[in-house]
Protein backbone atom coordinates (compact mmCIF):
# COMPACT_ATOMS: atom_id res chain seq x y z
CA UNK A 1 0.00 0.00 0.00
CA UNK A 2 1.03 3.74 -0.53
CA UNK A 3 0.23 6.03 1.98
CA UNK A 4 -1.63 9.24 0.88
CA UNK A 5 1.18 11.49 1.94
CA UNK A 6 3.11 9.65 -0.19
CA UNK A 7 0.82 9.15 -2.73
CA UNK A 8 0.09 13.09 -3.01
CA UNK A 9 4.50 13.81 -3.26
CA UNK A 10 4.71 11.13 -6.41
CA UNK A 11 2.39 13.23 -7.86
CA UNK A 12 3.68 16.71 -7.34
CA UNK A 13 6.87 14.84 -8.82
CA UNK A 14 4.98 13.91 -11.57
CA UNK A 15 3.34 17.54 -12.13
CA UNK A 16 6.71 19.22 -11.85
CA UNK A 17 8.42 16.77 -14.59
CA UNK A 18 5.45 18.05 -17.22
CA UNK A 19 6.43 21.33 -16.20
CA UNK A 20 10.02 20.77 -16.60
CA UNK A 21 10.09 19.24 -19.64
CA UNK A 22 6.92 20.12 -21.51
CA UNK A 23 5.66 17.15 -21.24
CA UNK A 24 2.10 15.13 -20.61
CA UNK A 25 2.07 12.30 -18.19
CA UNK A 26 0.03 9.78 -19.54
CA UNK A 27 0.70 7.03 -17.27
CA UNK A 28 2.37 6.30 -14.35
CA UNK A 29 2.97 3.57 -11.85
CA UNK A 30 5.23 1.76 -9.23
CA UNK A 31 7.85 -0.58 -10.25
CA UNK A 32 9.75 -2.83 -8.54
CA UNK A 33 9.58 -4.39 -5.18
CA UNK A 34 6.80 -2.59 -3.94
CA UNK A 35 4.32 -3.60 -7.20
CA UNK A 36 6.04 -7.49 -6.80
CA UNK A 37 4.73 -7.28 -3.30
CA UNK A 38 7.83 -7.87 -1.20
CA UNK A 39 8.85 -4.34 -0.30
CA UNK A 40 11.28 -3.64 3.32
CA UNK A 41 10.20 -0.98 5.37
CA UNK A 42 12.49 1.11 3.58
CA UNK A 43 12.65 0.29 0.32
CA UNK A 44 12.33 3.22 -2.38
CA UNK A 45 9.47 4.04 -4.63
CA UNK A 46 9.58 3.36 -8.02
CA UNK A 47 7.79 5.17 -9.86
CA UNK A 48 7.71 5.20 -13.55
CA UNK A 49 6.13 6.87 -16.47
CA UNK A 50 5.03 7.31 -19.64
CA UNK A 51 4.66 10.83 -21.38
CA UNK A 52 3.78 12.77 -24.52
CA UNK A 53 5.55 15.71 -25.93
CA UNK A 54 2.76 18.32 -27.83
CA UNK A 55 2.35 17.72 -31.59
CA UNK A 56 4.79 19.95 -32.87
CA UNK A 57 7.52 18.20 -30.90
CA UNK A 58 7.52 14.84 -33.22
CA UNK A 59 7.69 16.90 -36.85
CA UNK A 60 11.03 17.19 -36.84
CA UNK A 61 13.61 15.86 -39.24
CA UNK A 62 15.61 14.84 -35.85
CA UNK A 63 13.25 13.88 -33.73
CA UNK A 64 15.25 9.97 -32.99
CA UNK A 65 18.21 12.24 -31.78
CA UNK A 66 16.28 14.16 -29.41
CA UNK A 67 16.11 13.22 -25.69
CA UNK A 68 13.13 10.52 -24.94
CA UNK A 69 13.75 9.47 -21.00
CA UNK A 70 12.94 11.82 -18.45
CA UNK A 71 15.26 11.20 -14.91
CA UNK A 72 15.29 12.42 -11.42
CA UNK A 73 17.96 11.34 -8.71
CA UNK A 74 16.23 9.65 -5.78
CA UNK A 75 15.06 12.33 -3.23
CA UNK A 76 13.01 10.92 -0.09
CA UNK A 77 13.31 7.86 -1.14
CA UNK A 78 11.25 8.18 -4.43
CA UNK A 79 12.94 6.93 -7.82
CA UNK A 80 11.79 8.54 -10.67
CA UNK A 81 11.98 8.19 -14.15
CA UNK A 82 10.04 8.03 -17.49
CA UNK A 83 10.44 6.83 -21.47
CA UNK A 84 8.61 9.14 -24.29
CA UNK A 85 5.72 7.47 -25.67
CA UNK A 86 7.45 7.17 -29.25
CA UNK A 87 9.92 5.12 -26.95
CA UNK A 88 7.44 3.12 -25.32
CA UNK A 89 5.86 1.77 -28.49
CA UNK A 90 9.26 0.85 -30.36
CA UNK A 91 10.24 -1.09 -26.74
CA UNK A 92 6.45 -2.94 -27.12
CA UNK A 93 7.78 -3.82 -30.28
CA UNK A 94 10.70 -5.83 -28.54
CA UNK A 95 8.32 -7.54 -25.97
CA UNK A 96 10.20 -5.21 -23.70
CA UNK A 97 10.00 -6.96 -20.04
CA UNK A 98 10.09 -3.87 -17.71
CA UNK A 99 7.30 -2.00 -19.98
CA UNK A 100 4.87 -4.74 -19.70
CA UNK A 101 5.65 -4.82 -16.16
CA UNK A 102 4.78 -0.91 -15.82
CA UNK A 103 1.67 -1.97 -17.79
CA UNK A 104 0.68 -4.39 -15.61
CA UNK A 105 1.21 -2.72 -12.36
CA UNK A 106 -1.14 -2.89 -9.25
CA UNK A 107 -0.45 0.40 -8.11
CA UNK A 108 -0.92 3.23 -10.52
CA UNK A 109 -0.76 6.53 -9.98
CA UNK A 110 -1.43 8.10 -13.71
CA UNK A 111 -3.68 7.11 -16.28
CA UNK A 112 -5.22 9.82 -19.14
CA UNK A 113 -6.29 8.45 -22.39
CA UNK A 114 -6.35 5.56 -23.53
CA UNK A 115 -2.94 4.47 -24.42
CA UNK A 116 -1.86 2.28 -21.47
CA UNK A 117 -4.85 0.62 -21.80
CA UNK A 118 -5.04 -0.22 -25.28
CA UNK A 119 -1.19 -1.61 -24.80
CA UNK A 120 -2.64 -3.70 -22.33
CA UNK A 121 -5.44 -5.02 -25.05
CA UNK A 122 -2.45 -5.47 -27.76
CA UNK A 123 -0.13 -7.51 -25.61
CA UNK A 124 -1.64 -10.59 -25.60
CA UNK A 125 -1.41 -10.69 -29.28
CA UNK A 126 1.89 -9.05 -30.30
CA UNK A 127 3.98 -9.77 -27.73
CA UNK A 128 6.91 -12.95 -28.10
CA UNK A 129 6.75 -15.09 -25.63
CA UNK A 130 10.66 -16.07 -26.34
CA UNK A 131 11.64 -12.55 -26.29
CA UNK A 132 9.94 -12.11 -23.12
CA UNK A 133 12.00 -15.23 -21.58
CA UNK A 134 15.45 -13.82 -23.05
CA UNK A 135 14.39 -10.92 -20.47
CA UNK A 136 13.50 -13.06 -17.42
CA UNK A 137 16.47 -15.34 -18.34
CA UNK A 138 19.18 -12.46 -18.18
CA UNK A 139 17.59 -10.96 -14.96
CA UNK A 140 17.82 -14.06 -13.51
CA UNK A 141 21.33 -15.46 -14.42
CA UNK A 142 22.81 -11.73 -13.78
CA UNK A 143 21.38 -11.90 -9.76
CA UNK A 144 22.22 -15.62 -9.66
CA UNK A 145 25.64 -15.49 -10.66
CA UNK A 146 26.85 -12.18 -8.50
CA UNK A 147 24.28 -13.15 -5.16
CA UNK A 148 24.04 -17.07 -4.71
CA UNK A 149 26.60 -19.15 -5.73
CA UNK A 150 28.81 -18.47 -2.67
CA UNK A 151 29.34 -19.57 1.29
CA UNK A 152 27.17 -17.16 2.32
CA UNK A 153 24.93 -15.23 0.45
CA UNK A 154 22.43 -11.96 -0.11
CA UNK A 155 18.72 -13.39 0.98
CA UNK A 156 16.70 -10.90 -0.90
CA UNK A 157 18.46 -12.36 -3.58
CA UNK A 158 16.44 -15.56 -4.03
CA UNK A 159 13.65 -13.59 -4.59
CA UNK A 160 15.02 -11.42 -7.96
CA UNK A 161 15.96 -14.78 -8.61
CA UNK A 162 12.61 -16.87 -8.30
CA UNK A 163 10.68 -14.50 -9.67
CA UNK A 164 11.93 -14.11 -13.30
CA UNK A 165 12.25 -18.54 -13.15
CA UNK A 166 9.16 -18.41 -12.47
CA UNK A 167 7.73 -16.16 -14.96
CA UNK A 168 9.45 -18.18 -18.04
CA UNK A 169 8.05 -20.89 -16.00
CA UNK A 170 4.56 -19.32 -16.03
CA UNK A 171 5.27 -18.27 -19.47
CA UNK A 172 6.03 -22.14 -20.62
CA UNK A 173 3.02 -23.03 -18.97
CA UNK A 174 0.72 -21.40 -21.73
CA UNK A 175 -0.05 -18.52 -19.05
CA UNK A 176 0.63 -15.85 -21.58
CA UNK A 177 2.09 -12.50 -19.56
CA UNK A 178 3.30 -13.49 -16.37
CA UNK A 179 1.31 -11.61 -13.39
CA UNK A 180 3.21 -8.60 -11.73
CA UNK A 181 2.81 -9.73 -8.20
CA UNK A 182 5.30 -12.59 -7.13
CA UNK A 183 2.36 -14.26 -5.13
CA UNK A 184 0.77 -14.49 -8.15
CA UNK A 185 3.76 -16.45 -9.55
CA UNK A 186 4.09 -18.22 -6.60
CA UNK A 187 0.46 -19.98 -6.78
CA UNK A 188 0.50 -20.56 -10.41
CA UNK A 189 4.19 -21.69 -11.25
CA UNK A 190 6.16 -22.71 -8.15
CA UNK A 191 6.50 -26.29 -7.28
CA UNK A 192 5.55 -27.45 -3.59
CA UNK A 193 9.15 -28.28 -2.63
CA UNK A 194 10.03 -24.41 -2.75
CA UNK A 195 6.49 -22.44 -1.42
CA UNK A 196 8.01 -23.04 2.19
CA UNK A 197 11.28 -20.98 1.51
CA UNK A 198 9.69 -18.46 -0.67
CA UNK A 199 6.64 -17.90 2.29
CA UNK A 200 9.73 -17.55 4.89
CA UNK A 201 11.87 -15.14 2.70
CA UNK A 202 8.73 -13.15 2.10
CA UNK A 203 8.44 -12.62 5.89
CA UNK A 204 11.73 -11.46 6.35
CA UNK A 205 11.92 -9.71 3.37
CA UNK A 206 8.98 -7.19 4.44
CA UNK A 207 9.55 -7.16 8.03
CA UNK A 208 13.03 -6.75 7.69
CA UNK A 209 14.98 -3.09 6.97
CA UNK A 210 17.40 -4.74 4.74
CA UNK A 211 17.92 -8.79 4.69
CA UNK A 212 21.50 -8.89 4.93
CA UNK A 213 23.94 -12.02 4.31
CA UNK A 214 22.83 -15.59 5.61
CA UNK A 215 23.24 -19.36 4.32
CA UNK A 216 22.18 -20.23 1.32
CA UNK A 217 18.82 -22.06 1.37
CA UNK A 218 18.82 -25.91 -0.09
CA UNK A 219 15.82 -25.67 -1.83
CA UNK A 220 15.61 -22.77 -2.99
CA UNK A 221 19.31 -23.08 -4.32
CA UNK A 222 18.97 -26.54 -5.87
CA UNK A 223 15.53 -25.09 -8.10
CA UNK A 224 17.64 -22.21 -9.00
CA UNK A 225 20.50 -24.02 -10.48
CA UNK A 226 18.15 -26.99 -11.78
CA UNK A 227 16.02 -24.30 -14.10
CA UNK A 228 19.17 -22.83 -15.20
CA UNK A 229 20.73 -25.88 -16.01
CA UNK A 230 17.31 -26.48 -18.09
CA UNK A 231 17.43 -23.42 -19.78
CA UNK A 232 20.84 -24.15 -20.81
CA UNK A 233 21.96 -21.81 -23.85
CA UNK A 234 18.14 -21.78 -24.71
CA UNK A 235 17.56 -17.74 -23.72
CA UNK A 236 21.27 -16.55 -24.04
CA UNK A 237 23.57 -15.46 -27.02
CA UNK A 238 22.15 -13.56 -29.98
CA UNK A 239 19.01 -15.67 -30.42
CA UNK A 240 16.48 -12.87 -29.34
CA UNK A 241 14.02 -12.73 -31.98
CA UNK A 242 12.63 -9.83 -34.01
CA UNK A 243 9.25 -9.23 -33.57
CA UNK A 244 6.41 -7.24 -34.80
CA UNK A 245 7.38 -7.44 -38.40
CA UNK A 246 3.44 -7.71 -39.48
CA UNK A 247 1.39 -4.59 -40.79
CA UNK A 248 -0.95 -5.06 -38.62
CA UNK A 249 0.07 -4.73 -35.35
CA UNK A 250 2.41 -1.34 -36.47
CA UNK A 251 -0.76 0.36 -37.82
CA UNK A 252 -2.62 -0.30 -34.31
CA UNK A 253 0.63 1.24 -32.61
CA UNK A 254 0.49 3.76 -34.97
CA UNK A 255 -3.01 4.67 -34.24
CA UNK A 256 -2.27 4.40 -30.58
CA UNK A 257 0.02 7.24 -31.02
CA UNK A 258 -1.69 9.47 -33.04
CA UNK A 259 -4.81 8.74 -30.93
CA UNK A 260 -2.94 9.61 -27.63
CA UNK A 261 -1.38 13.24 -29.36
CA UNK A 262 -4.51 14.06 -30.33
CA UNK A 263 -5.96 13.49 -26.66
CA UNK A 264 -2.81 15.49 -25.36
CA UNK A 265 -4.14 18.28 -27.95
CA UNK A 266 -7.81 18.26 -26.78
CA UNK A 267 -6.70 18.49 -22.97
Amino acid sequence: MISTAVRNQILERLKAAEADHAIHVLYACESGSRAWGFASPDSDYDVRFIYAHDAQWYLSFDVEHRRDVVEYPIVDDIDCAGWDLRKALHLFTRSNGALLEWLHSPIVYIERGTAAKSLRELAPRAVNSVALCYHYSHMARGNAREYLFSDKVRLKKYLYVLRPLLAIRYIEQGGGIPPVQFEQLVQASASDGIRGGIATLLKLKRDTPELGMGEPIAELGDFIESELQRHGTLFSGQGRPDVLEGEDIRSELNAIFRRALADHQMS
